[in-house]
């Protein structure tokens, strides 16, 4: 059998408590230890307690030599007889912090005594019998070497992280940039909240987000602050470990984020970011459920089931920041950004309220003209309504002072709105457009533009060559060159109609 003697905790460099990187269970992996036929007489949650060094030791009071996180290494010659004694000893060593027991039977020790099974079992302590003599010293040098590597690979790690999120700040990378890596580094989902608890940027990797924003109750979490400005919190869900220490990766994204906000004067860029963020993505169809899009929503306060909710365009001198302030002071929770000039909003109001043409010209303002999609109750009818909305804006070609224009008062737009995912609707469009569309792409034309404005005034085509501003004589001219190429009767209603369809349907698809 190897020698066996006590070592002084403190003569030994060992890693800080905290940092470390192996468990139980996997020194219990080690070859060394395998060929020492273990068996796990106490296992299950205990086998994942941290290990950061290796104790051989046979007296009765070495716990008082241990720091915590070592695991003793003991053929047991020294301990207690007396059962209470035993238990003592048990309850001495998990005091201490000790990770784990293992035992080398043999001769003298053919098992391990009842006493010290149960003490360990009840305290949750693991606790391993071998059944093949072992060299504890091949073992603790085993732990020692493994302990070492993996604090290297720490180190590496760290220095690696360092350099991505310096290299982040120093390129003003946006905050969903940083989240993005963060979650990669990690493998974990990560969210960035501000103080109010609205969701900035999510990373779900592979889960949904409704997923995610339901279990942040788990995650890690450290908080974004600078200089005694506090903006937010960095959270990680539960996932695999990392060397350089999860906290760690969270702390460094937390650090790019801290400048990114000291960059940008606080954390009014956050918010712009993530209600751009949401509306785009509604906006674009860029999410796996209506479930996740409704979490996000809810997430910052906007809540679609059981309430009103409207997706409208805002026309004018106006930015999303004031639209948004403004709607709040109207009692309505929104989400608002600018997509393609125009200021879009989504606006939710209670089940019982209507969004009138007082409440949209307060919104808007007195001098601006909005458009303002149907009522919606889910997120698939507010993705419709907001859409509405903007194929109304792109098809408004007046000229007058500030308005209210509603979505439900063109009812073919509104048709188009609902089919516009449908192929057959972008069929018809190509096919009765195609020789207008090659027409102006090769002659720098105005063929659609002339064709939207006669569609828009019906029995008056001197508005419609007002609308293209078009002499009359050259506006009669074009209409007939259309005529000619879609080989069509302009003064057909039935036709008329069609035409018109397709030019919803192509501005639709423009503005989506």
């Amino acid at each position: 059998m190897s020698d066996r003697q006590d070592f002084v905790a403190d003569h030994t460099d060992r890693p800080a408590r905290g940092d470390a990187l192996l468990t139980v269970a996997d020194v219990l992996s080690f070859p060394v230890l395998q060929a020492g036929s273990p068996e796990v007489i106490v296992g299950g949650a205990a086998l994942d307690a941290e290990v950061r060094w290796a104790h051989v030791s046979d007296s009765a009071g070495v716990a008082r030599l241990l720091d915590g996180g070592e695991l003793l290494l003991s053929t047991a010659a020294g301990w207690p007889h007396d059962a209470d004694d035993l238990r003592a000893f048990v309850s001495a060593l998990r005091r201490a912090g000790v990770a784990g027991i293992v035992v080398e039977l043999g001769a003298q020790l053919p098992r391990i005594a009842d006493p010290v099974v149960e003490a360990c079992a009840e305290s949750g302590l693991a606790l391993i019998a071998l059944h093949t003599e072992t060299k504890f010293v091949a073992v603790t040098e085993a732990v020692h070497r493994a302990l070492i590597a993996a604090q290297t690979d720490a180190l590496h790690e760290r220095q690696r992280l360092h350099e991505l999120f310096t290299a982040l700040s120093l390129q003003g990378a946006p905050a969903d940039v940083v989240v993005a890596e963060t979650a990669r580094a990690l493998g974990a989902p990560v969210v960035l909240e501000n103080l109010a608890h609205e969701v900035i940027a999510v990373e779900p990797l592979r889960m949904p987000v409704a997923e995610v924003l339901s279990n942040l109750a788990a995650a890690d979490r450290v908080p974004v602050q600078a200089r005694g400005v506090r903006w937010g919190a960095l959270q990680a869900l539960p996932g695999p470990a990392h060397p350089a220490g999860r906290l760690t990766v969270l702390e460094q994204g937390a650090t790019a984020l801290a400048f990114g906000c000291l960059a940008d004067g606080g954390d009014a860029e956050w918010s712009l970011l993530a209600q751009r963020g949401i509306i785009d993505d509604l906006l674009g169809a860029r999410f796996a459920s209506p479930a996740d899009m409704a979490a996000r929503l809810s997430a910052g306060g906007f809540s679609v089931a059981g309430r009103q909710c409207h997706g409208i365009v805002v026309r004018g001198a106006l930015s999303a920041a004031e639209l948004a302030y403004r709607a709040r002071q109207a009692g309505c929770a929104v989400v608002a950004a600018q997509v393609g000039g125009d200021d879009v909003a989504l606006l939710s109001l209670p089940a019982s309220a209507v969004l009138t043409d007082a409440l949209a010209v307060r919104i808007a303002g007195d001098d601006r003209t909005v458009f303002v999609g149907p009522a919606a109750d889910d997120v698939l009818d507010l993705l419709s309504s907001l859409r509405a909305a903007r194929d109304l804006a792109a098809s408004d070609r007046s000229d007058g002072g500030p308005r209210v224009r509603r979505v439900d008062g063109r009812p073919l737009e509104r048709l188009v709105a609902s089919l516009r995912d449908d192929h057959r609707l972008h069929a018809h469009s190509e096919r009765m457009l195609a020789p207008l569309v090659a027409h102006d792409r090769e002659r720098r034309g105005d063929l659609l533009d002339v064709l939207a404005a006669l569609v828009a005034h019906p029995g008056n085509r001197s508005a419609a060559a007002a609308a293209s501003h078009l002499s009359r004589s050259v506006f009669y001219q074009r209409l007939a060159l259309i005529g000619d190429l879609l080989d069509v009767d302009l003064d057909d209603g039935e036709t008329l109609a069609a035409l018109h369809l397709a030019l919803l349907t192509r501005r639709s698809t423009s503005t989506s």
